[in-house]
């Protein structure tokens, strides 16, 4: 089951206008419940025998869980041609994902659909996914260490015109052979971004120190066989500056975060040491374009100001998660808020404009802790916490949905659209 908790102390968000006439998206809260209730932390409290964790339905405006088949380590969003930025309910979303099944042979990428999320329904997770159209792509090559890239455009045609569905597990298999292959890497990777900038554009890094850049050509891509190398360990992240078309960062198990400029040579503008233990990943802000995010192997993640990344760069640093941080991202609607997911099964919402206001505290010491004996060291900036998922290995914001989160985990993927994470048009920093 599913425990999720909203910072009682921050629950109505400061400085932020809810979208006016939106009713459709919020559905109406339950009455306080009459008896005392705990909220359960993870890492502090244990479950005794016979106990299990509950989580309030008043939390979410919609949350769901689904599956492909297979256990999904890495996914992405399809953007669609369904509106810009959308709140009103029902949503239709498209992924692509790579599994990791049980035996390399079984691994496929698979392309999903999920429809008709409905802001009234509020079924436990996970549930049953009648609701989940998949058409998938398999990819047996396991052994090669290489890149490649598909063209899936007749898949996502098809899937989009289908409203056909699958039981889960269920592979609709229409195999497609990649377009492209690099064999520049000599080892595996887990970098991977394409510029927001110069459409085709992309950088993949890899286990052996090494950046490779990609170039789009009329039907195919030029990669530079030229390294860019920099970093002492793996790289483990990378993300392109979403202003800047030839700028990019890269963060490394050798605990620093690089700034490079691909017109100036294969070594790094700047570099600087993030972290004690490896970064695992990075988020570069594109409402606010100087703030980049950073997650550890330690559990803490960093905010750090570009603008003064020669000095003291560092804005804000986080010790709540207790585990490996596995993925972090700012949100594309609201310029102080982002997303972590760690190793301890959690996945937490944070923003950073709020403060602690003392005269809140007051308030919600009378009044809400007489119904709920929550914690009262919360972080000031957190918004959200979701559990019920094992062992969390990314997140994604739908960049067309304000609020969605799409997570995915050991045991499937869930959907989530916090309560008090308003839907508002994008905002950007001043």
């Amino acid at each position: 089951m599913v425990r999720s908790l909203k910072n009682p102390k921050k629950i109505k968000r400061k400085n932020k206008e809810s979208m006016k006439g939106d009713s459709s998206s919020v559905s109406s809260i339950p009455s306080a419940p009459a008896k005392v209730m705990k909220v359960w932390e993870p890492g502090v409290d244990k479950l005794e025998e016979g106990e299990e964790l509950q989580f309030d339905p008043s939390a979410y405006n919609y949350l769901r869980g689904f599956g492909i088949g297979w256990p999904c380590l890495s996914f992405d969003i399809i953007r669609d041609s369904l509106g810009l930025v959308r709140s009103e309910f029902p949503h239709t979303l498209y992924g692509i994902a790579g599994t990791q099944a049980e035996q390399a042979s079984w691994n496929y990428i698979g392309i999903f659909k999920v429809s008709n999320i409905s802001g009234k329904k509020r079924d436990l997770v996970p549930s049953g996914d009648e609701d989940v159209d998949m058409d998938s792509e398999s990819n047996s090559d396991d052994e090669d260490s290489g890149d490649q890239v598909w063209d899936f455009t007749s898949q996502l045609n098809s899937l989009a015109e289908s409203e056909a569905q699958c039981s889960q597990g269920g592979n609709n298999i229409n195999c497609a052979a990649p377009v492209f292959k690099f064999d520049g890497h000599k080892d595996e990777g887990f970098a991977l971004d394409w510029s927001p900038v110069v459409p085709g554009r992309l950088i993949s890094g890899d286990c052996n120190r090494c950046i490779h850049l990609w170039e789009p050509s009329s039907d195919s891509w030029i990669v530079d066989k030229n390294p860019f190398v920099g970093h002492k360990a793996s790289v483990e992240d990378l993300q392109w500056s979403p202003t800047e078309a030839d700028v990019f960062a890269s963060c490394s198990a050798d605990g620093s975060i690089s700034i490079w400029d691909t017109r100036k040579g294969r070594s790094p503008v700047t570099s600087l040491k993030a972290h004690t233990t490896d970064v695992n990943v990075i988020s570069w802000n594109r409402l606010a374009s100087c703030m980049i995010a950073s997650g550890s192997d330690d559990g803490t993640f960093s905010i750090r100001d570009l603008r003064l990344i020669k000095g003291d760069s560092l804005v804000a640093h986080f010790e709540y998660h207790k585990q490996p941080i596995t993925s972090i991202e700012w949100s594309p609607h609201e310029a102080s808020t982002l997303a972590v997911s760690s190793s301890d099964h959690q996945l937490t919402i944070w923003d950073l404009s709020l403060e602690r206001d003392e005269e809140e505290e007051t308030e919600f010491k009378a009044t809400v802790k007489e119904q709920v004996n929550a914690p009262s060291d919360l972080p000031p900036q957190l918004l959200f916490v979701h559990q019920g998922q094992k062992d969390l290995k990314e997140l994604h914001w739908h960049p067309q949905i304000p609020g969605m989160i799409i997570s995915t985990a050991a045991d499937g993927f869930n959907i989530l659209m916090p309560s008090n994470i308003q839907n508002t048009l994008p905002s950007a920093a001043a």
